[in-house]
């Protein structure tokens, strides 16, 4: 790492503090600042497509999915995703390859005396080093992940292509607010006159299904044609096949089962997320600009080679065998119950389970869910190394409070990973998760 390098990370992380690692005293309400910015570097997200994706779990996913898919159809695609897991670099992608070091040096040297003034959150400023490092690779189309909420996120100056919310569950309620509806009006704000929209996961919430609908109406009231607004888990919408609009007349392709065979992302979450991701391509291919690339095998290209096309990592990913053992993000209590209900299914002869979570989520509801599990897992408790880290003591205390057993509680997610493998038997599984932050350590070791 070259020392040019290590002082524009440190500069970005020290002059505006990373979310991931204080929380909400990095969390700045507002656009004015990323406006200005924005027209400082000539509004460089308007010489590309965009793509823009929100929600609460699930977007990491959609979006490098998507990502690979337009690549595979021929496209130069940029990619801006969060957070990282090891390198900065892997937030802003063209084509799977992450920005250059020299870039993200030359950023800092060159603008810091612009943007001092401003005093821009380092997602501000992430966000403007993504839409102009696209706009100079001359990407046709980006892929724009929501960092948090939708409304008032310094990525919702785009007008994107087409608008995904993939789900509605808790999280951030501290910004979002304390209520599903609330949070859907929150990431709703995403939605944009005359721009189609895509709904991966209603869940059955009527009144989340009605802020959508209100919004969508609101936003295109002065349209004498509306466009779609399409919500992904509906039969109507989802359907049994999956159309390619590549003759006159539409044949069936990719049906589901084939879709989910040759879909290189494993998780059983994954199912609601492939439905987001093909009703989004069928909504692009209406798109002139999409229409003739989009093909059936473009499709099955991208489904098929997700993280090695756009570097995505830590979706339910296996990484070792004997045991096997797999890493996954999820983080909230949507996330965990996904991960329990897998590792309730899991044929082996002891669950060891690596876990640490930050102290901004519940801990309480995640360890009520792996309760299902106390027959069958042992716990190996530690905390990542983000200064936000939920204390492994309090964590393991609070397990043992449900009945879960604890075999060690450690400081680092290493140690606890070699100590469940010391432990384990070659026909165990071992699970590493609970944080995006705790994947990210393990990554990083």
């Amino acid at each position: 790492m070259s020392r040019g390098w290590e002082e524009a990370l440190q500069y970005l992380y020290s002059a505006a503090p990373m979310f991931q690692n204080i929380g909400a005293g990095a969390y700045k309400e507002g656009l004015a600042t990323t406006r200005a910015l924005d027209e400082h570097f000539g509004h460089p997200h308007r010489r590309y497509r965009t793509i823009h994706v929100a929600g609460t779990n699930g977007k990491g996913s959609v979006s490098s999915t998507l990502a690979a898919i337009l690549q595979s159809a021929g496209l130069r695609v940029g990619l801006y995703t969060s957070p990282h897991l090891v390198d900065f670099r892997e937030r802003i992608r063209v084509d799977g390859e992450m920005i250059p070091e020299q870039r993200v040096i030359d950023f800092v040297e060159q603008e810091r005396v612009f943007f001092e003034p401003l005093s821009p959150s380092f997602f501000e400023l992430t966000t403007a080093l993504a839409f102009l490092y696209f706009a100079e690779q001359q990407v046709d189309v980006a892929v724009v992940e929501v960092g948090l909420g939708g409304r008032l996120d310094c990525t919702n100056i785009i007008c994107p292509d087409l608008s995904i919310i993939t789900n509605i569950s808790f999280d951030h309620q501290q910004f979002l607010g304390d209520t599903l509806a609330k949070i859907a009006a929150e990431k709703a704000g995403i939605i944009k006159e005359g721009v189609p929209v895509v709904i991966g996961e209603t869940n059955g919430h009527a009144d989340v299904r009605d802020v959508f609908i209100r919004v969508f109406g609101e936003k295109n009231v002065a349209l004498s044609i509306l466009p779609s607004l399409r919500f992904a888990d509906e039969k109507e919408e989802a359907g049994k096949a999956f159309y390619v609009r590549e003759t006159a007349a539409a044949r069936p392709v990719l049906g589901d089962c084939v879709a989910e065979n040759v879909f290189q992302l494993r998780g059983d979450y994954q199912r609601a997320n492939l439905r987001t991701i093909l009703c989004a391509i069928d909504e692009l291919r209406r798109q002139p600009f999409y229409a003739s690339c989009l093909t059936s095998e473009a499709v099955a290209e991208g489904l098929a080679h997700v993280m090695e096309l756009t570097g995505l990592r830590g979706r339910w990913q296996q990484v070792a065998e004997a045991p096997v053992t797999v890493c996954d993000v999820g983080h909230n209590a949507a996330g965990i119950a996904y991960v329990v209900g897998q590792l309730q299914r899991q044929e082996a002869r002891v669950l060891r389970v690596v876990f640490g979570m930050v102290d901004d989520k519940d801990y309480e509801q995640a360890l009520t869910l792996f309760e299902q599990l106390r027959d069958r897992a042992v716990f190996y408790i530690t905390q990542p190394s983000s200064k936000r880290a939920l204390a492994a003591e309090r964590l393991a205390e609070a397990a043992e409070a449900h009945g879960v057993t604890v075999l060690a509680c450690v400081a680092t997610v290493k140690e606890a990973v070699e100590a469940a493998r010391a432990d384990a038997s070659p026909d165990d599984f071992l699970f590493i998760g609970g944080s995006c932050y705790l994947v990210a350590d393990y990554f990083g070791t």
